[in-house]
């Protein structure tokens, strides 16, 4: 990784630099890190699997985004929710809980159509790849943690019937063709 910003600095620049740091240092550095944003508390809280559920904030994040309080006349923001899936698999590259994030994240969207009816078809584009991409890492998983993900694809397929755009007809094929002994 040697990606270079506008000031013509990079990675192996960087990584230079924490190498001349002395654990005392390097800790201080992480904890500045730390009390900086949000975002790295819970990115480092996932990479060390600290706390009851370190996937919780980027669930938290997902929901807000594709599930929003339409009281509040919060819009739906499909690129926020797709950046916490990318932060938490950076951060932990765990692939049961990609699957998670992935399946919740068309789960909200689903339910939010469901409850408020016909979106656009930019949004129900979004939610079928991220279906496509839900299924691919759930058959990536070993057989014995499919099952529960497979029932819940299968749930957002079954509830989104009766839904434009195509969006349910696209369910139904994915579905059927990455798991087709369920059908």
């Amino acid at each position: 990784m040697t990606t270079t910003n506008r000031g013509g600095l990079s990675w192996s620049d960087v990584r230079k630099a924490i190498a001349s740091l002395d654990t005392r240092e390097l800790i201080r550095l992480i904890g500045s890190l730390y009390e900086l944003s949000k975002g790295n508390r819970d990115f480092l809280h996932a990479r060390f699997s600290i706390g009851a559920d370190p996937i919780a904030p980027y669930k938290k994040v997902i929901e807000e985004c594709m599930f929003p309080d339409v009281m509040k006349n919060k819009p739906i923001q499909i690129s926020t929710a797709k950046k916490a899936i990318i932060e938490y698999a950076k951060a932990v590259g765990d692939a049961k809980g990609a699957a998670e994030l992935m399946t919740y994240f068309v789960e909200c969207g689903n339910k939010f159509t469901v409850e408020f009816g016909d979106i656009d078809e930019g949004f129900y584009d979004a939610l079928l790849r991220m279906y496509d991409r839900a299924i691919k890492k759930v058959l990536s998983l070993p057989a014995k943690e499919q099952h529960e993900f497979r029932e819940r694809l299968r749930t957002i397929m079954v509830t989104s019937d009766g839904i434009g755009w195509g969006y349910h007809d696209g369910l139904c094929d994915q579905y059927c063709e990455g798991f087709p002994e369920d059908e």
